[in-house]
């Protein structure tokens, strides 16, 4: 999986799915999950709902990554895991703002619907 695959170039559900494989799976859920319970709850909300979203760090995210998953992905990549968690701490507010539009989180297997309710 490319970096620029990650970043929106497969569409947000393909960046989705592949930093979930750092959180272990389970795709925006999983994600969302592992951030709250280490203690980003509020950075979370704030993607979900309609204001601005709150920023994480690089650290933020290695501090929740699966340390042997965010090795191998910053591998294939080419850059350091340091690197790797700046980008997806860049991507991810974004990713996940427009992957819950009327702010809700949409059920595993169901693809996102924008407000006028047409899919993407």
């Amino acid at each position: 999986m490319a970096l620029t695959d990650i970043l929106g170039k497969t569409g947000q559900q393909g960046g989705i799915e592949a930093i979930s494989q750092l959180f272990g799976g389970h795709g925006l859920q999983g994600i969302l999950s592992a951030m709250q319970s280490n203690g980003m709850g509020q950075q979370v909300r704030s993607w979900i709902g309609d204001g601005p979203n709150v920023p994480v760090t690089g650290a933020d995210i290695k501090k929740v990554a699966n340390p042997s998953a965010l090795a191998r992905m910053a591998r294939q990549e080419g850059i350091s895991p340091e690197e790797l968690c700046d980008h997806i701490a860049q991507a991810l507010p974004g990713l996940v703002d427009k992957a819950t539009p009327e702010g809700q989180v949409p059920r595993q297997g169901k693809p996102a619907q924008d407000r006028k309710g047409h899919k993407k």
